[in-house]
């Protein structure tokens, strides 16, 4: 007896959720801390399709290599290789997922939301964001190419 198509379509779809891939990114300088994995989603292609009126998960891996006793995100829309401040509901790491004091040699989930509001232009750039300790250095940093659309 064959499977019917829709055990085959429920196997496949099990398959390619277990062979989804974390976020290829650029590290942009994190000096305290060392990313292990950036997941955005819904992100399923590069670059990611962000669309307009939609919010985004945001979940970082890292392992801290120093001391903090808070962090705060920065978000950057970058173009032309200008940073242009990109506000972001809760920029303290520590209500993001984060339990502080941050340690040194112990790994965190930062867990945040990225809003992307409908009077943003149409436009391909780059998101840059960072998350620096209680004195301002980088935890991390990472860039990945978006394309905000419709």
């Amino acid at each position: 007896m064959s499977p019917s198509p829709l055990v085959l379509l429920l196997t496949l779809g099990a398959a390619a959720t277990v062979l989804a891939e974390p976020l290829r990114f650029v590290d942009c300088g994190s000096k305290d801390g060392s990313i292990q994995e950036v997941n955005v989603s819904p992100c399923p292609t590069q670059p990611c399709l962000l669309h307009k009126g939609t919010s985004y998960s945001i979940n970082v891996t890292f392992a801290s290599k120093i001391e903090s006793q808070g962090s705060k995100a920065k978000v950057y829309g970058e173009m032309l290789h200008v940073d242009i401040p990109f506000p972001i509901p809760e920029p303290d790491g520590c209500k993001s997922g984060i339990q502080c004091p941050i340690q040194k040699g112990h790994s965190y989930s930062y867990l945040n939301k990225l809003p992307v509001k409908s009077e943003y232009p149409s436009i391909k750039l780059i998101v840059k964001w960072e998350l620096v300790d209680d004195q301002d250095e980088m935890l991390f940093c990472w860039k990945i190419p978006v394309q905000i659309t419709s």
